[in-house]
């Protein structure tokens, strides 16, 4: 069998390829039809049948449009031909460094009766397929054997295809499984090669390629204008050839599978499983172990080999994928090639490339970088640069180096002064609230109406105010009391017109601790824009509340031991409070509010029977995304994160820019404009850089004080080895922090793994 064949599949693509080639007719005939229209009115003025003035004036008018018509299809024609179309970015390799893996694939076609491909170039993603390069803008290309399926009358012989195969088969695949993948790509070779089929596949290519072309921005208003009619006239024909395209695409595929079930169909079926299996290593390689790399100024120079460490990790800890690993014991696939080791490298380096928009070479700042030494020169690297950014950041907000002056190196940076300052205090409305005496404690905990600090923290209720109660004797200055709870601690107890709002944080004045009533005056913050509750922003910082002392007494079912706060007992603002208090209000408070409010009922605390306060509706969200459920310092924190990490991105690409470009960086030219092509995840929310940032501190002094060391972990990514066991249950607890405000769960947990937070840690 050769040629076109009987397959239904190649008649049908022939069928659609002459579609499209009609098309391309009717274009050309729309064309010359001013032309033949002048030829007919000249030659009736020559017989003498079509004379007078309106015969004449109809021969100017027409011939003049003749003319232009024919200039503007002469154009657009040589655009089609000229443009160069859209070419995959791959890694090519040439005949002399793989020729087993030529020979492969010529044996494959031989066996298949069809034309064996041009050339054969790797791509980072786990795909494979035929591309036509024989565009005179992709380089000369080789010249073709006679083939003898053009058919005598046919003077142009198409030019065969490159096959494009995907890196990660190469190193997972074995041989075997590897030619049973490519058959039915290789079969795909006889019906390009038919001359109606690769004419069609040119004129949909040039139209797509001059429709970018005219897409081009930067240009003058004249050639704008010409630019537009061009991509109005090329988008036209590819709406009217789409369909039968397609259909012929498909066509094209049915008769490659159809040929293709006669080499190693058994096998084939086999095969597909690890096709599936490979990209779904490879995706979790790139998203968890690849991308902390790239964002380090590191490339990882081995990802396929990593594709097989992480798919043997998978088989050793999932039951479904076991047999997978007695594969490797069989050749694999990269042995077709002379130097694999230098052929990964460079696909490495074209996976950053693509997914992360890395330079196209290796420089200072974009060097590769071993699987051994992975650990230490990305991991270590990463959790010490995201807490020197974490502790910059605090620094900005006015946060002192250590609260406890008592604590081994204060102006060191430490892990607790990250978790003194993301603890909810009363003026957060968070959790814990602060009690009002170091030595007797009393009030419980009221909700304020003016403390939700921004839109993200409206409808965030005081987690758990507690109420007083307790001597106090023993509590270290600035931690929270982990079991208090008062009274009035849920938020079902609060005044009406407190719900949906953050507590202010104001010891009650009575005795009994119970009913919203009998609460003292609120703080009012300095980040509230009324009384309903509506906040300036997520940056405004709350002013430090009143230094009102409350009635000793032990709040209704308090238990544990609260913690005394000095701003409640009168004895001065706390470290952070003071800080707090040093910036000045917002300009959008309502005049006349105070700043101190003295002790006893307030009249702007809404009774417990009266409607709830109307509130300004917030931003409105995307279908299916929710607010982050932060406190107001963490909002802070973490839009200050994320304004760094803006900065300093943004400092990157200005020093890359201002670079000198070489030759290699020259040829991504053309693809620098919408770098990286495939993102592999989107944006991270600010909350996520938080929650990065302290995991980073976390890990940090685990290092420095625990002798925990970092390591990489092949389906997970950069991960922290606790006595050599790895520490998978810190991230809830980070979460629970941030979200919450409660370092309860956290501390625990660094006091069971030995971890100790006053200690300075080492930052990059």
């Amino acid at each position: 069998m050769s040629g076109i064949g009987v397959e239904a599949g190649a008649q049908a693509a022939r069928s659609r390829a002459l579609a499209v080639l009609r098309v391309r007719g009717r274009a050309l005939a729309v064309a010359l039809l001013p032309a033949g229209t002048e030829v007919i009115l000249l030659t009736g003025a020559s017989t003498g049948r079509l004379v007078g003035p309106g015969w004449d004036a109809a021969r100017w008018v027409v011939g003049v449009l003749a003319v232009l018509v024919l200039l503007a299809a002469a154009g657009i024609a040589v655009v089609v031909a000229r443009a160069r179309p859209a070419m995959s970015p791959t890694v090519p390799v040439p005949e002399g460094s793989a020729p087993d893996l030529y020979g492969m694939v010529r044996d494959l076609a031989d066996r298949l009766d069809v034309p064996a491909p041009s050339a054969i170039a790797l791509t980072p993603d786990c795909d494979s397929w035929l591309e036509d390069r024989a565009h005179s803008a992709h380089g000369p290309p080789p010249r073709p054997a006679p083939d003898e399926i053009a058919g005598p009358g046919r003077r142009r012989t198409p030019v065969a295809p490159v096959l494009v195969i995907g890196s990660p088969f190469l190193w997972w695949m074995r041989v075997g499984e590897l030619r049973a993948v490519l058959a039915p790509v290789i079969a795909g070779t006889g019906p390009s090669a038919h001359p109606d089929i690769a004419a069609a596949r040119r004129f949909v290519r040039g139209l797509d390629a001059a429709v970018a072309v005219a897409s081009t921005g930067g240009r003058r208003p004249l050639t704008r204008g010409v630019c537009a009619a061009l991509g109005w006239v090329a988008r036209l024909l590819l709406r009217g050839c789409r369909e039968h395209a397609t259909q012929m695409e498909r066509g094209v595929a049915a008769a490659a599978a159809e040929r293709a079930q006669a080499v190693d169909y058994g096998l084939r079926i086999v095969a597909q499983e690890q096709v599936g299996l490979a990209y779904a290593g490879w995706d979790r390689l790139l998203t968890r172990v690849a991308l902390p790399a790239w964002r380090m100024g590191r490339w990882p120079s081995r990802l396929d080999a990593g594709v097989v460490a992480a798919l043997t990790e998978l088989s050793r800890r999932d039951r479904l994928a076991e047999g997978f690993a007695s594969r490797l014991g069989e050749r694999p696939a990269c042995d077709l090639l002379e130097e694999p080791g230098a052929v990964d490298e460079a696909a490495s380096l074209l996976a950053a490339r693509l997914f992360h928009g890395g330079p196209a070479e290796s420089g200072p700042d974009w060097a590769p970088v071993d699987w051994q030494a992975y650990p230490e020169e990305v991991v270590d690297r990463t959790w010490r640069a995201e807490a020197a950014r974490l502790h910059r950041v605090l620094d900005t907000l006015g946060v002192r180096p250590s609260p406890d002056p008592r604590a081994p190196g204060p102006g060191g940076p430490t892990l607790a002064r990250v978790l003194d300052h993301l603890t909810a205090t009363a003026e957060d409305g968070g959790w814990g609230a602060m009690d009002a005496d170091a030595g007797t404690g009393a009030g419980a905990g009221a909700a304020g109406p003016g403390a939700a600090g921004s839109p993200a923290a409206t409808g965030v209720v005081a987690c758990g105010a507690s109420g007083a109660g307790g001597n106090g004797a023993g509590a270290d200055v600035g931690a929270v009391a982990t079991g208090a709870s008062g009274s009035a601690s849920r938020p079902d107890q609060a005044a009406p017109g407190a719900q949906g709002a953050v507590a202010a944080g104001a010891p009650g004045a009575g005795t009994d601790g119970a009913g919203p009533e009998a609460t003292g005056a609120p703080a009012p913050s300095a980040s509230a824009s009324g009384t309903d509750g509506a906040g300036t922003g997520p940056t405004d910082a709350p002013a430090a509340g009143p230094a009102a002392s409350g009635a000793a007494g032990t709040a209704p079912g308090a238990t544990g031991a609260p913690t005394p706060s000095p701003s409640a007992s009168g004895t001065g603002p706390s470290d952070s409070q003071a800080d707090d208090a040093a910036r000045p209000a917002p300009t959008d408070a309502p005049a006349g509010l105070p700043t101190d409010a003295p002790a006893g009922p307030s009249t702007d605390l809404p009774a417990a029977d009266s409607a709830p306060a109307a509130r300004e509706p917030g931003p409105q969200l995307p279908f299916g995304e929710e607010e982050d459920p932060t406190t107001e310092r963490s909002a802070a924190l973490a839009a200050g994160l994320s304004a760094e990490l803006a900065r300093e991105e943004a400092a990157g690409v200005d020093a890359s820019a201002a670079g000198r470009r070489s030759p290699v960086s020259a040829q991504w030219d053309e693809f620098a404009c919408g770098l990286p092509l495939f993102p592999l995840q989107p944006q991270r929310t600010a909350r996520e850089l938080l929650a990065d940032h302290v995991t980073a501190m976390v890990c940090c002094a685990a290092v420095d004080t625990a002798g925990a060391v970092p390591a990489l972990d092949w389906l997970d990514g950069p991960s922290l080895l606790l006595g050599g066991e790895r520490a998978a249950d810190l991230a809830p607890k980070v979460l629970t922090l941030i979200e919450e405000g409660d370092p309860g769960p956290l501390r625990d947990w660094l006091a069971a793994s030995g971890i100790r937070p006053e200690k300075p840690v080492r930052l990059v």
